[in-house]
């Protein structure tokens, strides 16, 4: 029953919007009464913070799983994956994710994200720390806060608000890569 609640949520929020769902609505899709809804969730903005809660646990998954799988690898082949996970993460329900950001209103939820990109960010920062003699970078925690904050914004804007064909996620993988590994690298002599 909860899943189904928290499916009809996320399904009305990507079609209709924040402010055209409603309990009511969102039981109605699920298949269940108004009183079963209210058994599990007290509110709209209940339901709506179990979608942000589900969505960001699918996404911190597929960055946990490559953080793991990137700590021996060198740090261009390690950025390249983290892009393309990070690509990867956007593409996960993007509607869904673009409603979420724009027109959900600060419902107690907001600091789950931050929990989740200071993990993420820490995890970076160990991988660096890592590499530390490979890097040209000396602040280690400015460059993981540059890195990971480039990664975000660019992955994010390209997978939300541009149109993308695979030929274009493979460029944005590269070029990102490039950028990032270029200010993290001494360059070649």
């Amino acid at each position: 029953m909860v899943d189904a609640l928290v499916e009809a949520t996320a399904r009305i929020l990507v079609c209709d919007g924040f402010d055209k769902a409603s309990t009511n609505r969102i039981a109605d899709v699920a298949g269940a009464s108004i009183g079963s809804l209210y058994q599990y969730f007290p509110s709209k903005e209940a339901l709506v913070a179990a979608v942000i809660d589900r969505h960001n646990s699918q996404i911190m998954r597929r960055v946990r799983t490559a953080l793991s799988d990137i700590a021996a690898q060198p740090i261009e082949r390690a950025v390249r994956s983290l892009v393309a996970v990070a690509v990867d993460a956007h593409r996960i329900n993007p509607k869904l994710r673009r409603v979420l950001r724009e027109q959900v209103p600060h419902i107690g939820r907001l600091e789950n994200v931050e929990v989740l990109n200071r993990e993420g960010y820490a995890l970076f920062r160990g991988y660096l720390e890592s590499r530390r003699d490979e890097l040209r970078v000396r602040d280690l925690d400015l460059a993981a806060f540059m890195c990971a904050t480039s990664i975000e914004t660019l992955t994010h804007t390209a997978v939300l608000y541009q149109t993308e064909t695979p030929r274009d996620a493979e460029a944005l993988v590269e070029e990102t890569t490039r950028f990032i590994s270029g200010y993290l690298q001494p360059t070649p002599v």
